[in-house]
């Protein structure tokens, strides 16, 4: 039976409407457009693939161009940890480029402009210059420099560019209309100057074009056919049409924009700015941090490019912003771990078991199976003695019929291996449980074929040998923040959000087949959840990160609604 054809979002629709309106395939061009003044998130995510996919579907190139026209704020640790993220989605682009390259070509147009009369100097304050704007409601004033004489503005223009004046003095703005509605047309600043060294050209420029002179125009230089942005540009589109007004070549691809929903994530924030601050302000240990919502944070965490594409292909393409519960996130990681990730046994909170008629002294090795999911995962061997750890909540000296888990006179089946009934318990001082007191039925082992082995009870415990348990370190890592909406509140600041909870560092005992575990191995620890090796971790010290819990929250929201 044939799969029924996918539907198209809008954006293919214009691209497909281009196409049957005599547009040729062979000039469709795509481009990623990071500025690298941060490391990209969850949101990126959505629009990499969404630029990429494109090239996929139609076979077309697709450019990852770094909008780098700020050097105050951009580096060169930055568009590595980009190409990075964009490599491990799995994404290849056709040419790598820097706005910065096209520095001389830009200065040479706005000197073109200038002499057009479409370009002035303006030597105000940049209070001065607030003021003269207007406001949404008032029209602005020209500047007292807007009809400057072209020889005067050239002149100007060069000693910028020289370096002859201090930062703040002059500008270069663009003459368009100083009473239009929109805000952005009012004679926006093309170039600043700025006595910083840039990530790439050092000190060869004092003067930097402005993102909005930029950015169209080096779409224009690169050919791109569909250039897509998110909402909050949808205003510039005026501005950036007027600018191609200006250079086009009517022989050569025009590129063309359109919008996009920005994407929003509950219990955290995308803001480059506010992730910055949480990293200079040590309230997480770096833009890798696993509670981040950066890609370099959720792959550290243990997430998988499959995960965030898929969640990126279901939550699609809107015309509209709107919040994304990062339940569904977590869904698509799961969904993808339960499929690949080996089935272990760890004990996060232990307790000690002990089997008063397992012979001293013996161990035996049991067969586990490693992934259910995965029949070509084949199996493992677990080791089992008289002295085990198990979770302390598993256990209740008392407990009312529905606790199916361990309790003093209950049975209960240890995961691939033996049926057990807890017999008594030892107690601190405190009232603390300390030791459970247990006896076995040596016929109910799991797969040995007797009808003992086959009996059922209620619960399955999972469990370590303490003898052969490696001791570890567990992150459990929670949301960073504990509003949905951090910042979106106008009296508080996202700061005040915080989640004190978001990481608790524990000591937990894994099965020793994990000895061998390498950075960035997953695993379920089973009923627990889906955790994965850190970085941190070495020969000496397995430091695990939990990735996600085994509940579906966004399932149960789904129920809900």
């Amino acid at each position: 039976m044939e799969e029924a054809p996918k539907s198209l979002n809008f954006i293919e629709h214009i691209i497909e409407e281009d196409l049957s309106n005599g547009f040729l395939k062979k000039n469709l061009r795509f481009r990623f457009p990071p500025e690298p003044n941060g490391y990209l998130h969850i949101g990126h995510a959505s629009s990499i693939s969404l630029n990429f996919g494109l090239g996929l579907r139609y076979s077309a190139p697709v450019n990852l161009r770094f909008d780098d026209t700020n050097p105050a704020k951009e580096e060169t640790e930055y568009v590595e940890a980009i190409k990075k993220d964009v490599k491990w989605l799995g994404y290849k682009w056709d040419t790598e480029r820097y706005a910065s390259d096209y520095f001389q070509q830009l200065y040479d147009w706005a000197v073109q402009l200038i002499k057009k009369e479409l370009a002035y100097v303006d030597s105000q304050t940049s209070e001065e210059m607030a003021i003269q704007k207007g406001t949404p409601t008032e029209k602005g004033t020209d500047s007292p420099f807007r009809n400057q004489s072209v020889a005067d503005n050239l002149s100007l223009f060069e000693k910028m560019k020289n370096g002859d004046f201090k930062e703040g003095t002059h500008v270069l703005r663009a003459k368009i209309d100083m009473s239009s509605s929109n805000m952005l047309m009012r004679d926006p600043i093309i170039y600043r100057i700025l006595h910083k060294a840039h990530h790439r050209t050092n000190t060869d420029w004092c003067i930097y074009p402005m993102y909005d002179w930029t950015h169209g125009e080096s779409d224009y230089i690169e050919q791109v056919s569909h250039s897509f942005c998110t909402l909050e540009f949808a205003m510039h589109r005026e501005l950036y049409d007027w600018f191609l007004d200006q250079v086009y070549d009517e022989t050569k691809v025009r590129p063309k924009q359109r919008e996009f929903a920005r994407r929003n994530f509950s219990h955290t924030v995308v803001s480059k700015r506010k992730l910055l601050k949480l990293v200079e302000e040590g309230v997480v240990s770096g833009w890798d941090d696993p509670r981040m919502p950066t890609i370099s944070g959720l792959r550290r965490r243990g997430y998988t490019p499959e995960s965030i594409k898929s969640f990126a292909e279901t939550i699609g393409i809107a015309k509209r912003d709107n919040v994304v519960d990062v339940s569904l996130l977590e869904f698509h990681i799961r969904e993808h771990l339960n499929k690949i990730s080996p089935r272990v046994m760890a004990v996060l909170d232990p307790v000690k078991l002990v089997i008063t008629n397992y012979p001293e002294g013996e161990e035996e090795w049991l067969d586990a199976e490693n992934n259910p999911e995965d029949e070509s995962a084949g199996d493992r061997k677990v080791p089992f003695s008289k002295e085990l750890y198990i979770e302390k909540q598993d256990f209740r000296e008392e407990a009312n019929r529905k606790f199916f888990r361990l309790k003093v006179g209950g049975e209960v089946r240890l995961k691939n291996g033996y049926i057990i009934k807890a017999e008594s318990c030892t107690k601190d001082s405190d009232g603390n449980i300390t030791e459970i007191q247990c006896t076995y039925d040596p016929k109910s082992k799991s797969g040995s074929g007797t009808e003992e082995s086959l009996r059922k009870v209620k619960g399955t415990l999972h469990w370590v040998s303490i003898k052969h348990a490696i001791a570890s370190e567990v992150r459990l890592y929670d949301r960073l923040f504990t509003d949905e909406t951090p910042d979106a509140h106008k009296d508080k600041d996202y700061m005040e959000f915080i989640n004190p909870e978001s990481l608790k560092v524990i000591t937990a005992y894994v099965e020793p087949s994990l000895k061998t575990a390498l950075p960035g191995d997953k695993f379920q620890f089973q009923r627990l959840g889906y955790f994965n090796i850190d970085v941190d971790s070495t020969s000496d010290k397995l430091v695990f990160n939990r990735t996600v819990t085994l509940r579906d929250n966004w399932a149960k929201l789904q129920q809900k609604n």
